[in-house]
């Protein structure tokens, strides 16, 4: 179906949905309720866990769609995005933006009057980043856009903390810093399996501008900081066996792809990217399933 053809089909819900990146959000909630929980020694209470997953997943949405909407010529050039709704037409820029800031601005009420300032605050500045500073700068200037930009996306275990705490202290930058170091070699991987697609869109991502080589290395050498950058929850004390355990064997996996895309096996790229995913999503998971165990082992 051509654009224009596909430009008069009515947009449906599950266009608007598309528009929030449900499935990044819902890692991003994953990562934040971990930080929730890790922030006090039983349970949090569920009215602030409750408004703070909304305001987050709003706040993160409302990025999402602009994303969308800024980058709309690069999506109708790429495989995997040209069936996006604004991309194919189905939802104009003027009414995508408008549902950003409905999403926006909801998320942000809701964080400032049933949560804290605080929290609100830092998911502005996320949104700033993510929505403004990478999609309409980074993207397209620099081959350090993943590297720099990922410092955003990084932020929801802190949003989870703060939405308990009101304050913020080492153990959920520790967690920032997990998924800082894990996202270059997320998305790198990703560039690799996709570099014709972004050679063709004119996004300056480390492949196109460096080479395969090159990436292929940093893929390598970013596994190896996150394997160590991991265990610092352990180090610190916020972490014990059942985390180092899960952990130890989820880098090793990590490890064991990251060398494939070294040796360049063409498959390797998105089974590497494809892992990752799973990898972050078990690697917070233990650290939920440690702290209460933790917590149950104590008051036994």
């Amino acid at each position: 179906m051509s654009y224009l053809q596909s430009a008069v089909t009515v947009a449906t819900w599950r266009d608007f949905v598309q528009l929030c990146k449900p499935r990044v959000v819902l890692l991003m909630l994953l990562t934040a309720i971990v930080g929730m929980c890790l922030a006090v020694p039983g349970a949090p209470p569920l009215d602030l866990v409750a408004a703070g997953l909304a305001g987050i997943a709003l706040m993160a949405g409302s990025a999402a769609v602009v994303n969308h909407v800024a980058d709309v010529h690069v999506d109708r050039i790429m495989k995997r995005t040209q069936a996006r709704p604004v991309a194919q037409g189905r939802i104009p820029p003027a009414q995508a933006l408008l549902f950003s800031a409905l999403l926006g601005f909801t998320g942000m009420a809701l964080l400032v009057l049933l949560v804290n300032p605080l929290t609100a605050v830092l998911n502005l500045v996320s949104w700033v980043g993510y929505g403004l500073i990478y999609t309409l700068y980074l993207k397209h200037h620099t081959p350090q856009n993943i590297v720099i930009g990922g410092l955003f996306g990084a932020a929801p275990p802190l949003f989870g903390w703060t939405a308990i705490t009101g304050t913020i202290s080492l153990e959920p930058l520790l967690l920032v810093l997990i998924i800082f170091v894990w996202t270059p070699p997320h998305f790198w991987a990703l560039a690799l399996a996709r570099l014709d697609d972004y050679r063709d869109a004119g996004v300056p991502m480390l492949p196109v501008i460096h080479g395969v080589r090159y990436t292929r290395w940093s893929v390598m050498a970013y596994t190896a900081l996150l394997a160590v950058v991991s265990v610092l929850p352990v180090v610190v004390g916020m972490a014990g066996l059942v985390y180092l355990s899960a952990v130890l064997l989820l880098n090793l996996r990590f490890l064991y792809w990251a060398l494939y895309v070294l040796a360049g096996d063409p498959m390797a790229p998105m089974k590497t990217f494809r892992y990752s995913i799973v990898y972050l999503g078990l690697l917070f998971l233990a650290l939920l399933l440690d702290h209460y165990l933790i917590l149950m082992t104590s008051l036994v």
